[in-house]
């Protein structure tokens, strides 16, 4: 049995959002064009398109915004762009960067800037951090909340003091923003206040929203139409966006409403967990709705012990599994969003207890047995 047909027989779900399969998803946002009377947008011309960069823009307190088909490509067009105008192509990025962790080496090979690793790896970046760099930057990037350690937040007071450094400096500062939203819950303020003092953010239209794909680069209206245009030239002028910007657009009010609601269930979880020990939990306390479980078993065996839940009980507990630095060892992410929000404290709690005592006798059955609904 594929992965996606075992956790679609699973009743108690613990990462992320409902998954709605195409044919729901689509009529969804079917019903949602026919009720707002939609038109698609051609080459990114169109009312609803156009609105809702206007809205993202003012959300985060710019004065305008773009679609791009991805974050892989807003990120690295950005940082070029503000290298160019600062005639420095060095680029400082956390250890942890998307853009070092899953990018594939796109900077280097396709020559958009020089990238220089600034900071611990295992630590959320302060201002010494950066002003301690030597050399000219022309840009920074900073990614709010650092998803690859348990999604961390720089101390408020720490990020202020990064921003005054950069205008100081005359250096660019950028946020990857893909989860910029969640951080909203954790720092307690809007993601306005957030990005304040940032000259550049992405943010993603599906990972927090739940759309189908793509992002959205905010800046000054200047820095945004040369984004816009290196966007076309890598091939990022698909003539219809519309897909992308409705299955972000209609549920978008919905889900920033949510984010207060997914940190407090994170803080429940994160209650929860304190009953098993063997769990180490990355960040100590939340900082965001998102957080890394340290086990102590292999890699194999997490995904081993996922499966046979799914198939035995209908839990699923996660989606990937990580080598941990130790040998039996390995580290799994959990998003905290509708699934674990629906679900009731005591099947939670349950759930955390079988999952527990497997960890303790990490024996498992075949994917293939009958899920029972104790």
């Amino acid at each position: 049995m594929s992965e996606s047909a075992l956790q679609r027989r699973c009743h108690k779900i613990f990462p992320g959002h409902r998954q709605r399969r195409p044919a729901e998803h689509f009529a969804a946002m079917a019903a949602w064009c026919e009720q707002h009377d939609i038109d698609h947008d051609v080459y990114g011309n169109g009312d609803l398109i156009q609105s809702f960069e206007a809205k993202v823009a003012a959300t985060l307190g710019f004065e305008a915004a773009v679609f791009c088909v991805s974050g892989t490509m807003a990120q690295v067009t950005a940082l070029r762009l503000a290298c160019l105008e600062r005639a420095s192509r060095m680029v400082a990025l956390h250890p942890t960067s998307h853009i070092f962790v899953h990018e594939r080496a796109n900077y280097q090979l396709l020559d958009h800037f020089q990238a220089l690793p600034v900071g611990d790896r295992h630590r959320p970046w302060t201002a010494s951090d950066l002003l301690d760099v030597p050399d000219r930057l022309g840009a920074v990037g900073l990614e709010i909340p650092m998803r690859e350690i348990g999604g961390q937040l720089s101390p408020w007071d720490e990020l202020e003091a990064i921003k005054r450094g950069c205008r100081e400096r005359g250096i660019h500062l950028h946020m990857d923003g893909a989860r910029l939203w969640e951080a909203a819950a954790g720092y307690g303020r809007s993601a306005a206040q957030i990005a304040a003092g940032f000259d550049s953010v992405y943010v993603s239209l599906y990972k927090g929203l739940g759309g189908l794909g793509g992002a959205m680069l905010a800046g000054s209206r200047e820095f945004v139409a040369r984004c816009a245009e290196w966007f076309r030239r890598q091939g990022g002028n698909v003539i219809h966006r519309s897909p992308y910007v409705v299955a972000a657009a209609m549920d978008f009010d919905a889900r920033l409403a949510a984010m207060p609601d997914y940190f407090r269930r994170t803080q429940f979880l994160y209650a929860a967990l304190r009953a098993h020990p063997a769990i180490r939990v990355n960040p100590a306390a939340p900082q965001a709705n998102m957080l890394h479980l340290h086990l102590p078993v292999s890699r194999d065996t997490a995904l081993a012990i996922r499966d046979a839940l799914a198939a035995e009980h209908g839990i699923w507990m996660y989606n990937r599994a990580a080598h941990g630095a130790l040998p039996d060892t390995s580290v799994v992410e959990i998003y905290v969003g509708d699934n674990l929000l629906a679900m009731s404290d005591d099947a939670l709690r349950l759930a955390l207890q079988r999952f527990a005592d497997r960890l303790a006798a990490p024996a498992v059955a075949g994917a293939g047995a009958p899920i029972c609904t104790g």
